[in-house]
């Protein structure tokens, strides 16, 4: 008998998800440039026509679909994507990726309402505070590896949420009430009759916000979502990410080339920093008010969570899996206290057979084979200016 024949039903299942999976991936690769931008168009109309009232008694029906695809879906993808520019494109741990988000939140509450700045004045500023706040923990953290960054990521995650609980001027405790919304910046609204009245999008005004209506914010994230989209891919294509593939597969081996590997960690950490913090500055624009106890641990870990499980590194699958992470929850929410442990046997159950991500990219699937881990060395190692290889000890 062949080892064909061996195998039980759920590895060959496997087998032909993996298999059918690269086909698309190798037909996707040689598409001409056209066919491509169809895809791409007929995405962006389907996301935008996803509010659909018809869509929503499915996907959400206990919760509000707009809203939730605003946050937590829209959110966690933002963020999704920022952490896949750390961990999948430079192969770092950060367990503290909600200080970020925080910061932005924060920066979107202090100077919207004690200085009265416009939402989008606020969005520059909240994107640049979370870069520097990237740079200032990169900077003396990032010669650590593996184990030892994760312990400093998420120490300063949790000293972003203790200061902002222990300040007084940012309300402490209490948080900051009386955030204001983005401006109107038009009063055109979707007709209320036709295909758009009949798919259940008729009458909302896309650029008017208020406190109760969900989609104005869903199609502001969005459009913060297509821009991180394409800024990623760029930065992945690009020198940068070639420098951050050589940095996540052999950081010694990729200083020894000549790449500059501190300069272009903190650039990682920067870029994965601005994006979370505009996630923030749009989060905290839709809450009216927030506190220290919406930024915590656990929402790192869920973030980090999504990204593993989508397929660390590939686009598309991060931002699977930030929906499926986010979404999942809500759709069981009627089983009540049996959700989380529904929704957590459901992520075992995919990391068993899917342990390198729904979608992962062939070259972190190769890494993973490897025994990489799937982020990069986790080695507990120090880096330094001199290496040691484990051949020439004792030599």
């Amino acid at each position: 008998m062949n080892d064909t024949t061996n195998r039980n039903p759920l590895s060959r299942a496997r087998d032909g998800y993996s298999s059918f999976f690269d086909t698309l991936r190798d037909r996707w690769a040689t598409a001409p440039r056209w066919a491509r931008w169809v895809v791409y168009l007929v995405l962006i109309v389907l996301a935008i026509l996803l509010p659909a009232d018809g869509v929503g008694s499915f996907m959400s029906p206990y919760t509000d679909w707009p809203t939730l695809l605003f946050f937590p879906i829209g959110g966690y993808i933002l963020l999704a994507i920022g952490l896949n520019v750390v961990v999948g494109q430079a192969g770092l741990l950060d367990l503290g990726y909600v200080a970020f988000f925080a910061i932005g939140g924060y920066a979107m509450a202090i100077f919207g309402t004690k200085m009265h700045m416009s939402f989008w004045e606020i969005l520059v500023v909240g994107v640049l505070l979370s870069a520097v706040s990237g740079i200032i923990l990169g900077a003396p953290t990032l010669r650590l590896r593996g184990d030892y960054l994760a312990i400093v990521t998420l120490g300063f995650g949790e000293i972003v949420r203790i200061v902002a609980n222990n300040t007084d001027y940012i309300g402490g405790p209490r948080g900051i009430g009386g955030i204001p919304h983005p401006p109107s910046l038009s009063e055109w609204t979707i007709p209320d009759n036709g295909f758009f009245d009949a798919i259940g999008i008729g009458g909302v005004q896309p650029l008017k916000y208020g406190a109760l209506d969900g989609k104005p914010y869903y199609y502001l994230m969005l459009l913060l979502i297509v821009a991180a989209i394409i800024f990623a891919k760029r930065l992945e294509n690009s020198r940068v990410g070639r420098a951050w593939a050589s940095i996540r597969e052999d950081e010694d081996a990729a200083e020894l080339m000549g790449v500059p590997t501190f300069k272009f960690k903190l650039a990682a950490f920067a870029i994965g920093a601005a994006i979370g913090g505009a996630g923030g500055v749009v989060y905290a624009s839709q809450s009216v008010s927030i506190i220290p106890t919406n930024f915590p641990f656990i929402l790192s870990a869920t973030i980090l969570a999504a990204v593993v499980l989508g397929g660390s590194g590939n686009l598309p699958g991060v931002i699977l899996g930030a929906f499926l992470v986010a979404w999942i929850p809500e759709r069981i929410r009627g089983l009540q206290e049996y959700r989380v442990l529904v929704f957590g046997g459901v992520l075992v159950l995919l990391m068993i057979f899917r342990p390198e991500g729904l979608l992962p990219s062939r070259r972190r699937k190769a890494e993973l084979a490897e025994g990489e881990g799937g982020m990069g060395g986790l080695g507990a190692e120090v880096g330094g200016p001199v290496t040691v290889a484990a051949g020439e000890v004792g030599e």
